[in-house]
């Protein structure tokens, strides 16, 4: 990984300015153009390092979404996550070891487009999702230090 890149994961897990062109912002900070900064922003993308860069916002004030689970036979469960991650209301999904292996987490504009999509997923698959909304949010701090030499 380069230089930057690791620059970029440690510096950057939480922005405490909101800027117009925050690419352009983190190349000054860093003194490099804004073109590293993309550049680099992909490079940690296609290599499957960085699954997003952005902000995270409350999405109880902009719509609705919800956790949902799905038993699913180990022997189909790529094919199912595959089939749920063509939502593009699933913002990921994960393979956990319980009778529900695959859980995902679906995001709407509001409720009824998130049950109409909850829906599609039960019909387009055959299987009904376990769907568990978030009762109360607990905030967390998600940046962490990174120790590179190790």
């Amino acid at each position: 990984m380069q230089a930057l890149e690791k620059q970029l994961i440690s510096q950057f897990q939480k922005l405490s300015d909101i800027s117009l062109t925050p690419y352009q912002a983190i190349a000054n900070e860093l003194s490099v153009t804004e073109s590293d900064i993309i550049n680099a922003l992909q490079q940690l993308t296609d290599n499957n390092i960085l699954s997003r860069f952005g902000p995270v916002f409350n999405h109880c004030a902009a719509g609705a979404s919800t956790l949902a689970a799905l038993a699913v036979s180990t022997d189909e469960l790529d094919t199912v996550a595959k089939k749920v991650n063509q939502y593009p209301e699933v913002n990921h999904n994960y393979a956990r070891e319980h009778y529900y292996n695959l859980w995902f987490v679906l995001t709407a504009h509001d409720q009824d487009h998130l049950t109409q999509v909850i829906n599609k997923i039960t019909k387009d698959i055959g299987l009904s999702p376990l769907i568990l909304p978030m009762e109360e949010a607990f905030y967390i701090d998600l940046a962490f230090p990174i120790n590179w030499d190790s």
